[in-house]
């Protein structure tokens, strides 16, 4: 998915010139990466629909500057505490022949299919929703795809489970491969009710194992 930003560079700079471009539409930012920081500016309305959409957060971005058009990457964004309004905007200048690195979301399929739900009534717990990868900007993708088609009851899938796309590989220390992305599991109101089940059956059988001898007794007599 291509997306474009269409901004304007600006020289005013410092709370109150953020505030009074606020009041006129307009949210303050920067672009910064190779070459010098440039202050800019760009439509509130436009880009907080743009910001709703999951592909801008993982996505190279098609920058238009003052008419002049370069790739970049939405490095981070303010919104105010309680108003659906975007304070700020940061974003990053890629070369193509750089790598970056960029956490982009994990879309689970299958999981209706897989072993441990079908078979055996458990639900998939989520440990991780996103992945911090390295690629060139060509390679960035959307997202990265978890297979839950033979996760079976007590299992996980852990990061070097996962198939990733060609030129994509993993950022982070060397344990990232063993961390867990999802894992299957009995749903708890199951455990509690089978340990509740249990705990009647013991008392049951202690309760009929203390009579049987009072019974004894009274026919004894």
């Amino acid at each position: 998915m291509k997306i474009e930003i269409v901004a304007t560079s600006r020289k005013a700079q410092g709370t109150g010139a953020s505030r009074r471009l606020r009041k006129t539409g307009r949210v303050p930012g920067i672009v910064y990466g190779e070459g010098e920081p440039t202050l800019i500016d760009v439509d509130h309305n436009n880009l907080f629909h743009a910001l709703r959409k999951e592909a801008i957060h993982a996505t190279v971005l098609t920058l238009d500057l003052d008419g002049k058009k370069e790739q970049v990457l939405l490095r981070d964004f303010h919104m105010h505490p309680f108003r659906q309004q975007v304070q700020h905007i940061d974003l990053q200048r890629v070369s193509k022949d750089k790598k970056i690195h960029m956490k982009v979301p994990l879309h689970f399929i299958n999981a209706d299919i897989a072993p441990g739900v079908k078979l055996n009534g458990g639900i998939i717990s989520h440990v991780m929703n996103d992945l911090n990868i390295a690629c060139l900007p060509a390679d960035l993708p959307e997202f990265v795809e978890v297979d839950l088609a033979g996760l079976a009851m007590g299992h996980s899938i852990h990061v070097s489970d996962l198939k990733l796309p060609k030129g994509i590989s993993v950022a982070g220390h060397g344990h990232v491969g063993d961390a867990v992305v999802a894992t299957v599991q009995i749903p708890r109101g199951a455990v509690e009710a089978e340990a509740a089940a249990a705990t009647t059956a013991a008392t049951a059988a202690v309760t009929t194992a203390g009579a049987a001898p009072a019974a004894e007794k009274s026919a004894a007599k």
